[in-house]
């Protein structure tokens, strides 16, 4: 299994704790063979708030080869602040996006850098870009599978933690739409606890000298040196920590988390943005319902794969939304907390999963600690 290294880079634009999942099953593709970055232009695109983003385009690559009944097509969104490229380390022949399989399509989510966001818009740069949600991502997706792909259904849609929450999103807003949803570590509704994550974070960031409401130029390294403790804090688990941090080692710890990642307001803006959207994610508030009874709208056959020590998003939403329908969960015990993904092997049971999802049941696995 490969496993992938945490990216503390602006282009992961403040992803940095956020997520990397030990589930690809054969190499990528070498730079070289990467499919080109593509990007749909959907002009002003209208928000579920009323909103509108103008001059919206949407980043995404495919790969593999659409077959004649146009029924193989797999369509994976980005994590918080990640990229299509960074999820090409799942697709390839043989990997758990089986490119020998499926037509993959990877989508750059709004916010993210890539696609139309408050760091590269001209027309509504930094703040005054508009808040977007979980349910925009989706439409915008959809678009670009409907209308520029010209797919009437999908066999799958997938993703982790910010990737998860979309296609919950997916599932119940077009339940015929899909045959299977595979959403990782992600959630149906963010709970008060991780309301108070995103809150923290965007507090820490603009709390910053070199913010200046979103207007700031220069690096914003005392907001960041906040932002990396709380992040780093919530990322894995208490034990995880003390195992992994000796109290004598302590104050070199935190001087190096401080440091680990400094940006400025313009891509700080794209961090606040796509956290807003996570912040306001409640399916069964967007149809007036209960979890339950959101749960129920879904026709796709799901794998909700949950962590049970995650401190990044709660897992109790998903698995409440699992066992309304009788889906099978994937529960992942492992002091790894959020990045367990990286701890523990999954990808043979998606992978079976989607190929057969009668095949697989409710499991835990543990954390064999070689890592």
């Amino acid at each position: 299994m490969i496993k992938i290294i945490q990216r503390f880079t602006m282009s992961a634009l403040l992803a940095a704790p956020l997520l990397f999942c030990q589930i690809a099953v054969a190499q990528a593709p070498t730079p070289s063979s990467q499919p080109p970055q593509q990007f749909a232009d959907f002009g002003d695109f209208k928000l579920q708030s009323g909103g509108v983003i103008h001059g919206f385009r949407l980043g995404y690559r495919t790969l593999g080869k659409l077959n004649s009944a146009k029924s193989n097509a797999l369509l994976w969104s980005t994590y918080l602040g990640g990229r299509s490229e960074d999820l090409l380390e799942y697709a390839g022949p043989g990997n758990i996006a089986d490119t020998s399989k499926y037509f993959v399509i990877l989508v750059d989510s709004i916010g993210n850098g890539l696609s139309t966001s408050p760091s590269n818009s001209t027309a509504q740069p930094r703040m005054r870009f508009p808040e977007f949600s979980m349910r925009d991502m989706v439409e915008s997706e959809y678009r670009l599978v409907t209308e520029v792909l010209h797919l009437t259904h999908l066999h799958a849609v997938m993703g982790f933690s910010m990737g998860g929450m979309q296609t919950f999103e997916w599932v119940t807003a077009y339940p015929d739409f899909m045959d299977i949803g595979v959403p990782m570590n992600g959630s149906p509704q963010s709970t008060s606890y991780d309301k108070l994550l995103w809150t923290a974070e965007i507090d820490a960031l603009t709390s910053d000298p070199n913010w200046k409401d979103g207007n700031g130029t220069g690096p914003m390294t005392q907001g960041f040196a906040l932002y990396n403790e709380i992040a780093s804090m919530n990322l894995t688990s208490p034990a995880r920590r003390v195992a992994e941090t000796p109290t004598a080692d302590f104050d070199a710890f935190l001087a190096e988390t401080r440091k680990s990642s400094i940006g400025d307001a313009r891509a700080v803006c794209d961090a606040i943005r796509q956290r807003q959207a996570i912040g306001s994610l409640d399916i069964p508030g967007e149809y007036g319902v209960t979890l339950e009874q959101a749960a129920r709208r879904t026709r796709a056959k799901l794998l909700v794969v949950v962590t049970q020590q995650d401190h990044i998003v709660n897992p109790r939403p998903a698995r409440d939304f699992a066992k309304a329908i009788g889906a099978p969960i994937l529960t992942l015990d492992s002091t790894c907390g959020h990045l367990s993904l990286d701890c523990v092997s999954i990808g043979p049971i998606v992978s079976q999963f989607l190929a057969d999802p009668a095949s697989v049941q409710s499991t835990k696995l543990q954390d064999s600690g070689k890592h």
